[in-house]
This record gives C-alpha cells, sequence and structure tokens, in this order.
C-alpha cells in the first residue's frame, strides 16, 4: 500500500499494519466498544492516514495516541467490555497486543488482490467472524493463524 502522506517514499507494511490493529484494539478496550466500531468510525480513509503515519506514531505513548484517535473521529463509549470474562474459564485475558498480532495475520492471509490494508481491516473488523474472536471465554484467538484463516472462511470455528 501507498503511502497517502509520501506516495513516492516509503510503503506502508505489515509492521504498521499490526500498530494500526493494535491501536484499534486499545481504542476499543478504552471505550469499552467492539473493534468494529472503531474501524468503521475512523472509516477508510482515516485508516490509510493512520497506516501511513504508523511507523513515526509508534514510537509515541500508546495512552496520548489513544486519546487523539478518540478526540479526532469524536469517539464515543460504550457498554462492551471484552475484558469482562468469566475468572473461572479465562486467566488471563490477551493483550492489545496480541490482538494486534492475531487481527494482522488474518488480514494478510485474508488480503485480496485489490485490496489497500485499509479495505482489509474494513472487511476483516465487520465479519461476523470477529465476535467470535473477540469472546475470550472462548478459544478461538488462541487458536493457530491458519485455522483462524480457515474459520473465516468458513465463517465458524465448527
Amino acid at each position: 500500500m501507498k503511502n497517502v502522506f509520501f506516495p513516492d517514499e516509503e510503503e506502508v507494511n505489515e509492521n504498521d499494519l499490526y500498530y494500526v490493529c493494535y491501536m484499534i484494539e486499545r481504542v476499543s478496550r478504552q471505550l469499552k466498544q467492539p473493534n468494529l466500531y472503531t474501524a468503521n468510525a475512523i472509516g477508510k480513509r482515516g485508516l490509510e492516514e493512520k497506516l501511513s503515519v504508523a511507523s513515526v506514531q509508534h514510537s509515541e505513548n500508546p495512552e496520548s495516541v489513544v486519546r487523539q484517535w478518540i478526540e479526532q473521529y469524536e469517539l464515543h463509549s460504550g457498554a462492551f467490555d471484552v475484558t469482562d470474562v468469566n475468572r473461572d474459564l479465562v486467566d488471563n485475558v490477551p493483550t492489545a497486543l496480541q490482538m494486534g498480532r492475531v487481527y494482522r495475520r488474518l488480514i494478510v492471509a485474508t488480503m485480496q488482490p485489490e485490496e489497500n490494508y485499509a479495505d482489509a481491516i474494513l472487511r476483516v473488523y465487520n465479519n461476523p467472524i470477529c465476535h467470535i474472536i473477540d469472546d475470550y471465554n472462548g478459544s478461538a484467538y488462541y487458536e493457530p493463524s491458519y485455522y483462524i484463516t480457515r474459520a473465516y472462511y468458513q465463517g465458524n470455528f465448527n
């Protein structure tokens, strides 16, 4: 994907995608919103911009970046707390970094030739399989990448 600010320079890469997926997770957790809310609210153009500055922005304090995104896109709090799990079933909730990796791998594995990373982010986060992946009372997020990819194409983890 071309950098929208500097198209003749550095390409957006998988590390930039990882950073944006991680930040979507952080913002969503703070707001108690599903990831699809954050991704959709930012939109394709906003995601292209965030991907284009990711290589620089990753050195900033993540809490500051979360506040910037919330203010810039006028994001609102909700009632979906992905970390509210049954402690009898779950010892450790996956971190935002871990989930950023899960989603980066799924996005890369399912990229279509005509898509850029922003398109793929929106496609993946809007897929119903993400409701299963983001239910930490189950183990879908913990499955190997190839299994999550297969589940994505099947529409379930059965």
